[in-house]
């Protein structure tokens, strides 16, 4: 077994001294072999070998394409949800969150979501990064919490109280969020805490 350290974003030709490395380190050997992580199995068919290790794919995500999940058909399979909990309007002028970091330039509404860092949600997240509200878009006011974070609603009049919110999934893709997080899809989809009750289909 090895491990490629170029596989995600592989271009031809990159992964070649590896692979020649590790093939002559195991010829005339009679044992399977393994060698491609997600990226590898997806870019480079060569460095298959036996038995690959999909991972970041299993999700349904692409290393080499952050954000456009396309190749082998690949759907994104994880989504982080949570709802409106509660809204309230705040002044011109007042701070919302730690550190006062967001600050209403009007009269403004604010929406809190029981939903934070301790959830697997990325304390990292920039004021202003998108999170789906039914047909909308609504960004973040304040800096997340470790058990709530919160949104600026003034201009979606249709989210409300009990408006369920996609934090990441179709709406939101979680490559872009850890994007702008600074991070990769591969630490967010590891996060998700035993907090997070888990649905599947």
């Amino acid at each position: 077994m090895t491990h490629f350290a170029h596989a995600d974003g592989v271009h031809p030709g990159v992964l070649d001294p590896a692979l020649t490395l590790f093939r002559q380190a195991t010829q005339g050997l009679s044992v399977q072999t393994s060698l491609a992580n997600s990226g590898a199995i997806l870019g480079y068919p060569e460095a298959r070998g036996d038995w690959g290790r999909p991972g970041l794919m299993l999700y349904g995500l692409d290393p080499a394409a952050p954000g456009q999940p396309v190749r082998a058909g690949l759907r994104p399979v994880m989504s982080l949800r949570s709802r409106i909990m509660v809204e309230r309007w705040v002044k011109t002028g007042d701070s919302v969150g730690y550190g006062g970091l967001f600050q209403a330039r009007r009269p403004s509404r604010i929406g809190v979501i029981p939903c934070g860092y301790a959830d697997g949600y990325p304390r990292t997240a920039p004021q202003g990064t998108w999170v789906g509200a039914g047909e909308d878009f609504v960004p973040l006011a304040g800096r997340v919490s470790m058990d709530m974070l919160t949104v600026d609603l003034t201009d979606a009049p249709r989210v409300t109280v009990g408006t369920e919110v996609e934090l990441w999934g179709d709406q939101v893709s979680i490559s872009t969020l850890a994007h702008c997080c600074g991070t990769l899809a591969y630490e967010l989809v590891c996060r998700a805490q035993r907090a997070v009750r888990c649905t599947e289909g």
